[in-house]
């Protein structure tokens, strides 16, 4: 595995997203070791143009995934476990008026991901019913499922697994794959803290200051 590259993310999972972007599938970026932060940790807003929060589920794999071909069934099967997370989603096109390539151009608009420390094996959790709430403060700010990524997590995975094969590449065990919000996600500014709650596998925070 590449030193600095600690996994993959997916964007643009709901059809609300693609609708708005007038695409039809997914896009991707990479993420970094240095852009993990631990569940609990802070962020300085000053680093960060205009982020947004999103609550995702993260899987982590055991063995590689190499397309085309994969399924939902073989990212389940290489996946050691899953645990709450939270992508924070930047974009440096004025007001988020951004298009296709303005998001492919910039990462799949990723900044950074918090992720909980907790792993929990795939088959203790249903993953398209699993709910989350995403909390800004004390207060509720967004709700969703699994099954709103593409209408189970793993087929992002599986989307990605292919999509890479088209440029000879793989992911890889030890890998952490975050495959899509699960809700619309929200503006982060200086003193808030977010918190994702999942009633299967955690709960993941962050502050911003």
């Amino acid at each position: 595995m590449t030193p600095l590259l600690a996994g993959r993310k997916v964007g643009l999972t709901s059809r609300a997203m693609q609708q708005q972007l007038g695409v039809g599938e997914p896009d991707f970026g990479f993420l970094l070791h240095a852009m993990l932060v631990p569940s609990g940790g802070t962020l300085q807003r000053r680093d960060l143009l205009q982020p947004r929060v999103e609550p995702e589920i993260a899987f982590w794999l055991a063995t590689d995934l190499r397309g085309p071909g994969v399924t939902a069934a073989d990212v389940l099967a290489a996946t050691r476990g899953v645990s709450a997370a939270l992508e924070i989603v930047d974009s440096r096109i004025i007001a988020w008026r951004i298009k296709l390539v303005d998001t492919i151009a910039d990462n799949g608009s990723s900044a950074r991901a918090v992720v909980g420390e907790r792993v929990v094996p795939v088959a203790e959790v249903d993953l398209a019913a699993e709910a989350v709430q995403l909390v800004r403060n004390g207060e509720v700010v967004g709700t969703g499922s699994g099954a709103d990524v593409l209408g189970h997590p793993a087929e992002a995975v599986a989307w990605l697994a292919n999509r890479l094969a088209d440029f000879g590449e793989r992911l890889q065990a030890g890998q952490v794959v975050l495959p899509g919000a699960m809700c619309a996600s929200v503006f982060a500014q200086a003193g808030e803290t977010f918190r994702a709650d999942f009633p299967s596998i955690g709960s993941v925070s962050v502050t911003f200051e």
